[in-house]
């Protein structure tokens, strides 16, 4: 087991879904101000389940006498419009599906890091599948009338 290897792999993890979770909550809030609030308490309630990943990330950091920082973040791009930031977030889940399956095949050999990445990959695939279920609904129902149902 290359524990440097994964412990860069779990730094990753711990610096780029930090930040994706951060701007969930930004995310969350703008929609609550437009008034869907439904909307709102998803991805706020995005951000908390996010950061537990995070902290069971940092805490297999720490298990494997690793240390963790606190790197510089990338700018991300909020939405005002609700079913394109659903559309956006779909893309991330795919793009981030095919990374996180990359990145398991890299640290297999450490099977505690490797069950803690599948689990990972289990939530991340169902919120690309809530995402995927949104847009069918905004196709069969209408934009407007699903925009009711976040209110």
């Amino acid at each position: 087991m290359d524990k440097q290897k994964t412990i860069q792999t779990l730094q990753f993890f711990v610096t780029n879904l930090s930040n994706q979770a951060f701007a969930h909550k930004l995310q969350g809030k703008m929609f609550s101000s437009q008034g869907f609030k439904k909307l709102g308490e998803k991805y706020t309630g995005h951000y908390d389940e996010e950061m537990s990943w995070v902290d069971k990330f940092i805490d297999r950091i720490l298990d494997l006498g690793g240390d963790i920082k606190q790197e510089a973040r990338a700018e991300v791009k909020l939405e005002n419009e609700p079913c394109e930031y659903i559309k956006s977030e779909l893309q991330i889940s795919v793009d981030g599906i095919a990374l996180l399956r990359k990145c398991m095949a890299e640290v297999c050999d450490d099977v505690t890091t490797y069950d803690i990445m599948k689990e990972y990959l289990k939530d991340e695939e169902e919120d690309m599948y809530w995402s995927e279920e949104q847009l069918s609904l905004i196709e069969k129902i209408g934009y407007q009338n699903w925009l009711i149902k976040q209110l």
